[in-house]
């Protein structure tokens, strides 16, 4: 197998894992007014515990990703999932506890400190937490 052939791969490997947040983003309804201190709901704890929610839209400029926080279950995890070194969307692995870019291989940890290069900046963090079963966001 050839360097482009084991490229492709990885790309269709990691379009594949990729499906479940396109789905849950296409299929979870936008966020909601704004809540008490600026923070917006932006899916159910239900919703969470299937993997991750992904908001691109109605949080600011920015997109956000939230993941279950595997150190404490009601302080989900929310970052701008835009990698700073090549502008490629990162994705969460939950095997691995890391945020990973498919573009050279950044990784970042749960509060989005670069943990293997080339990227030099850490993932933008946003507030999160849980209320009612709700999954709520405060953007920045």
């Amino acid at each position: 197998m050839n360097r482009r052939e084991f490229i492709s791969w990885v790309g269709v490997g990691w379009l594949a894992s990729s499906l479940l947040v396109v789905i849950t983003a296409c299929s979870s309804e936008a966020p909601t007014a704004s809540r008490p201190r600026g923070f917006q709901q932006v899916g159910t704890l239900a919703e969470l515990q299937t993997g991750q929610i992904l908001v691109t839209q109605g949080l600011g400029k920015n997109p956000v990703l939230i993941v279950p926080n595997p150190k404490n279950s009601n302080m989900p995890v929310a970052v701008n999932p835009t990698c700073t070194h090549a502008v490629c969307r990162v994705g969460w692995q939950v095997d691995l506890k890391v945020f990973v870019c498919p573009c050279h291989g950044c990784k970042f940890d749960l509060a989005g400190k670069v943990v293997k290069g080339p990227a030099a900046k850490p993932l933008t963090t946003y507030e999160a937490k849980i209320e009612d079963n709700q999954v709520l966001v405060k953007p920045g």
